[in-house]
């Protein structure tokens, strides 16, 4: 049976953590199948907050190391499912 693990971000301030998100998302890019972000746009603001959905591939450790440095990152709220087939 396999499994497959989609991880939520909602990331609190995007100004202030995005580009930490980024670098640890791009250090992990060869567990990452597929990967959505989004935030609230208004023709005035940008909301701060965003929200990343991620499809994980490999295997249960890379996902918890990648879960694990997510951690370290201030204001980085992390959910996640998991599926078998």
């Amino acid at each position: 049976m396999k499994e497959m693990r989609i991880l939520g971000l909602m990331i609190t301030d995007r100004i202030k953590e995005a580009g930490r998100t980024q670098k640890v998302l791009s250090k992990n890019a060869n567990i990452i199948k597929s990967r959505l972000g989004f935030h609230e746009v208004s023709e005035d603001v940008c909301s701060r907050v965003g929200m990343v959905l991620l499809q994980l591939g490999g295997n249960q450790n890379e996902w918890e190391q990648l879960e694990n440095e997510l951690q370290t990152i201030e204001g980085l709220e992390i959910q996640h499912m998991s599926f078998q087939y």
